[in-house]
Parts: C-alpha cells; structure tokens; sequence
C-alpha cells in the first residue's frame, strides 16, 4: 500500500478527532451552563416557594390571634353584668353566701337603720321628719352598708390576688422552662401558694380535671377576678394555645410587665399620699368642729337638730359635704 495514502488517512483521522474533541469541549459549558439555570432558576422558585408558606402562616397566625382577641372582647362584655351584680360580687369577695341571704341580711340591717332614725326624730313637731329619717335609715342600712362592706371585702381581695400574681406567673415559668406540662405548674400553684391565689388556681385546675376548655375556664376566672392583670394573663394562655409560641418567653415578659405596672402603683400612691391626707383632713374638718361644739357648748349647736330649719340646714350641709369627699375622691384615686 502507498505509504502517502496510509499518511493522508492518518491526518484524516487525526484532524476529524481533534475537531471532535474541541467540539464537545465547547458543547460542554452550554450544557454546565443551563444545567446552572436550571438549578438556579429551580432554587429561586423554592425560595419564593418558602416566603410564600411563611407569608401564609404568619397571616394565619395573626388572624387566629385577632379572632382570639375579638372572642374575648366579647366575652368581657357580656360578664360585666355578671361582675357588678350581687352574686358577682359574692363571688369576687370569695364568699359563698347566696344572694337571697345577703338581701336579707341588708333589709335587717335596714331595718335597724330605720329605726335608729325614727327614733333620733321622735320629738320632731313635723311628722314629715320623723317618717324622712326613719325612711333614709332603711335606705342607708339596706342598700348604702352591706354594699360598702362588700366592696371593701372585694377590693381588698383583688389586692391581695394582684400582689401575688407575677409570683405565680414566674412559677409557671420555671415549670415550662424545666420540662413540666402547663396543668402541673398550676396544680404546684393551687397547692403551694396563700389564698386567694390558691382558691382560684384551684379552681382552675378543677375546671382543667374536668374537661373544661381553657378559655372557659379563665373567663370564669376572670368574672371572679375582673383584674386586668388576669386578663392579660388569659389573653396569652389563650392566644399561646391557639397559634404556639414560646410559652415561657410571653409568661417571662408578662411577669415582668405586671412587676412594673405594681411599682408604678407604688410611685402613684406615694406621690398623691400628701394629696390624700389634705382630703381626709379637709374632709373630717367639719365633723371635727361640731363635735368639739357639742361637747362645749350644747345649747349653741342642738338647734340644728331640734329646729325645721336646722334640719334643712343639715341636709343641705351633709349634701354638699358628700359632693365634696367625692369630688376630692376622684381627685387623689388614680386608675391605669
């Protein structure tokens, strides 16, 4: 065979395969390229893919915290009537007397009242003065004292329940922070802690024990207590149960947030206590001149009460009095 013949196949061959080799060497990065779009193009669309969920669930989120707080709106609403009757109100002084007990109790007390004024005006020349006061006593005995002791009684529980709160809200921090399950902090609490803060944690235990839902059962805790440091403390059980989240996080800030609304309290009533004592002497002043007027000179001052006109004077004075403690009341008392 020729040998240039076998030379120029040779060269052929060598040519087609360099040509070859460079042509896939060229096709190769058009590939790697659009094998990279691909794969980003397919990152970026899994990225949107994730904003989006998390969009959606932070708007599910706070829907089901709006709708939450909307519910309890609601719920308040509809228990102020609870609260402010006579059956709430035994509740809140965490007394179990029935109401038809207390009414009675009033009209005795009434009754007494009136015949405390009937008797203080027997000697009246006008009969009118004689049925008035024995009329205001019944009214002031049945309605005015059995309801200003019961308040008192209420107030100073939701005091001491206010006080012991934050106390409560860190034991259940602990718990949740070292593993223990919600109903258990507060059985610790029911147990371990003063009334009245056992009282209604124990009753809140009992709701959970059976079957009671947890927003029921701080609703009834909350007509028992209308505070609004348990209904901050509902509104995050509640909202925490129906989205999640750092339960012991919230419960922490919570507590932290009721240590400063105490101490803030504190400030306040340190602040206006000059302005409370200028009211109480303001305010006991005249009682004060007329009883040192009787004990040194009767005769000057028993006019007012044996005389038409020392009546009206007295009505007008005790009126205008009870304006004047009420106005200095609303003054000194300061509510946030």
């Amino acid at each position: 065979m020729d040998p240039s013949l076998i030379a120029a196949v040779l060269a052929f061959i060598a040519i087609g395969g360099a040509g070859f080799v460079f042509a896939g060497d060229k096709s190769q990065p058009a590939t790697a390229n659009k094998r990279v779009k691909a794969v980003s193009g397919g990152g970026a669309k899994n990225i949107d893919r994730r904003k989006q969920a998390v969009e959606i669930a932070a708007l599910k989120r706070r829907q089901s915290t709006a709708e939450a707080l909307k519910e309890l709106s609601n719920n308040e609403k509809q228990s102020r009537k609870r609260r402010f009757s006579v059956k709430g109100q035994l509740a809140q002084a965490g007394l179990s007397t029935p109401p038809a007990t207390f009414w009675a109790a009033s009209a005795g007390v009434g009754v007494v009242g009136g015949i405390i004024g009937f008797v203080m005006q027997a000697g009246a020349e006008n009969p009118l003065f004689t049925f008035g006061a024995a009329a205001m006593g019944f009214f002031v005995g049945f309605l005015g004292l059995p309801r200003w002791i019961l308040g008192m009684l209420v107030e100073g529980r939701q005091k001491k329940f206010a006080n012991q709160l934050a106390d409560a809200i860190d034991i259940i921090v602990r718990g949740v922070k070292s593993g223990l399950p919600l109903n258990q902090c507060m059985r610790i609490i029911a147990a371990e802690s003063p009334e009245p803060l056992r009282a209604e944690f124990q009753a809140l235990v009992d709701s959970s024990a059976m079957g009671v839902p947890l927003e029921q059962s701080m609703q009834r805790m909350y007509d028992r207590m209308p505070l609004s440091e348990v209904n901050f403390f509902s509104i995050v059980l509640i909202i925490q149960q129906k989205t999640g989240g750092n339960l012991s996080e919230s419960l922490g800030n919570l507590s932290s947030v009721l240590r400063a609304r105490k101490l803030m309290k504190e400030k306040v009533k340190a602040l206006s206590s000059e302005a409370k004592a200028s009211a109480m002497i303001i305010g006991s002043l005249p009682i004060v001149v007329m009883l040192m007027v009787y004990f040194t000179r009767p005769a000057y001052i028993m006019i007012l009460f044996t005389e038409p006109m020392g009546h009206l004077i007295l009505l007008g004075a005790a009126t205008m009095m009870s304006m004047g403690i009420f106005i200095m009341n609303k003054m000194v008392n300061f509510k946030f």
